[in-house]
């Protein structure tokens, strides 16, 4: 490998997810009983959140997606469109979605990414195994990366902690002056970040 190549490979994993740009990749989904491609640049003007997890027919995935689901009139109200991701195809989405009863309530686009392009893209792949680890990612109407967190495929997620991040995120988009603290709900105190603050906290 030439010198030049290695360190563009190093910069781009030196380089931090959060501030980056979401992939401009172009990408298979399930949604409303019919097979589309999409590219996440579509959604400009939106929040986007990708909820990615291991695999269809799987134990914890169904639970988290189905909360989701629950939640998903509000991520909806907050201006944002969710996709779940996994490296399995839109056929198998369809045969999921088909079977489970609680996959059946899923009314949000389902993003098959079987070459894990997207998964690689936002460093979520496990390579050894061809599947993805439990990550979530929140991006601005910009594309801007705002929110990641990513963990071992056997812990769940709180889908009210998802859309919280997600409300939080929103509300310092729109005020700029302002941050929110440790367990910011919408209605709750700010903070203004200024000498007058430091040390008062």
């Amino acid at each position: 490998m030439n010198e030049d190549f290695l360190e563009e490979i190093e910069e781009f994993y030196d380089k931090p997810i959060i501030g980056q740009h979401l992939p401009g990749l172009e990408l298979e989904i399930f949604h409303k009983e019919a097979m589309k491609k999409i590219k996440l640049a579509d959604y400009k003007g939106k929040w986007v959140v990708l909820i990615f997890y291991p695999a269809d027919f799987t134990f914890i995935c169904p639970t988290e997606l189905a909360a989701v689901a629950e939640l998903y009139p509000q991520f909806q109200k907050a201006g944002a469109e969710v996709f779940s991701v996994s490296t399995d195809t839109v056929f198998v989405h369809k045969a999921w979605h088909d079977n489970s009863p609680l996959i059946r309530n899923i009314t949000f686009p389902m993003i098959a990414d079987p070459t894990g392009r997207l998964c690689k893209a936002l460093r979520t792949y496990l390579s050894q195994e061809g599947l993805s680890l439990r990550a979530t990612v929140i991006a601005d109407p910009d594309g801007i990366i705002k929110a990641m967190d990513i963990h071992d495929n056997s812990i769940g997620r709180s889908s009210d902690e998802i859309l919280r991040k997600l409300q939080a995120a929103i509300f310092v988009r729109e005020h700029k002056s302002e941050v929110c603290p440790v367990n910011w709900h919408p209605g709750s105190k700010t903070l203004k970040p200024g000498l007058k603050l430091v040390g008062k906290l």
